[in-house]
């Protein structure tokens, strides 16, 4: 069995637990470390077993948690160079860094793993795709369009967590500073709603059980206009699969593959 359950998603920090056996790793650690550990805890984790921390990006909401959390517990950390070097200072204390190369297949704990690169705002930002013994996990979050790349890796996982940051009016219509509605908007920003929901008419399979849209932001969007969006994108396609939005402050349902 595989399970994912995404301890917090959001502006304000995010960590996705994926675990198989005894097995487990995290992807990005933007959580402070208490709210990590709270939350580990809370899932049935140990949070001195986690085999691998997985870093999407170097930006300070998928990052901010690591320096106290590894000082705690040791852990390898995996992620590309140039996201290495721009999140230096906050992987020192790890027993390990170790490299990851977009396109090559890498083990980490009880997954086999893959880097796939995606249009963002940061150095070298991925996704990642975790699989094991047949079900394939998807996380693909923080990104500005959904690439062709990207839709060939990703094309029916049997979970996938998927950014749904904005809806398009509240963005425009709200409070952010206009070159900051630009570049949240953008090529190299963060998947609408609308965008999310025309990305799942592709990317859901015969085979995907679950979506779980993350990354919501809590002044530009709300979570029944994300699902709702998704809802009706997929049943034009004849999909069914569950769909929840993860939360910011408290982790979301437990998916069981």
């Amino acid at each position: 069995m595989v399970e994912l359950i995404v301890l917090g998603s959001g502006s304000k920090g995010n960590a996705t637990l994926v675990r198989s056996g005894r097995g487990a790793v995290l992807v990005d650690a933007g959580l402070s470390c208490r709210q990590l550990v709270a939350r580990l805890e809370a899932a049935g984790q140990d949070p001195a077993r986690i085999d691998a921390i997985l870093v999407t990006h170097e930006h300070v909401d998928h990052v901010g948690g690591l320096p106290v959390f590894l000082k705690r517990y040791p852990t390898p950390v995996y992620m590309t160079e140039r996201t290495a070097e721009a999140a230096a200072a906050r992987v020192a204390r790890a027993p390990q860094v170790v490299p990851v190369v977009a396109g090559e297949a890498f083990d980490a704990g009880p997954f086999r793993v893959t880097a796939v690169p995606v249009p963002h705002d940061a150095v070298d930002p991925v996704a990642y795709l975790l699989e094991r013994d047949g079900v394939r996990v998807g996380q693909v979050t923080d990104l500005g369009h959904v690439t062709t790349l990207v839709e060939a890796r990703f094309a029916g996982c049997h979970a996938l967590v998927l950014e749904a940051n904005h809806d398009r009016d509240m963005l425009l219509d709200g409070p952010y500073p206009w070159p900051t509605k630009q570049r949240v908007a953008s090529r190299v920003g963060h998947l609408s709603n609308d965008h999310a929901a025309a990305a799942l008419a592709r990317l859901v399979g015969e085979e995907t059980c679950e979506v779980v849209l993350a990354h919501l932001s809590e002044v530009n969007n709300d979570p029944g206009l994300a699902e709702a969006a998704a809802g009706a994108a997929l049943a034009d396609r004849g999909r069914r699969p569950r769909v929840h939005c993860a939360r910011q402050h408290a982790p979301s349902r437990a998916v069981r593959l």
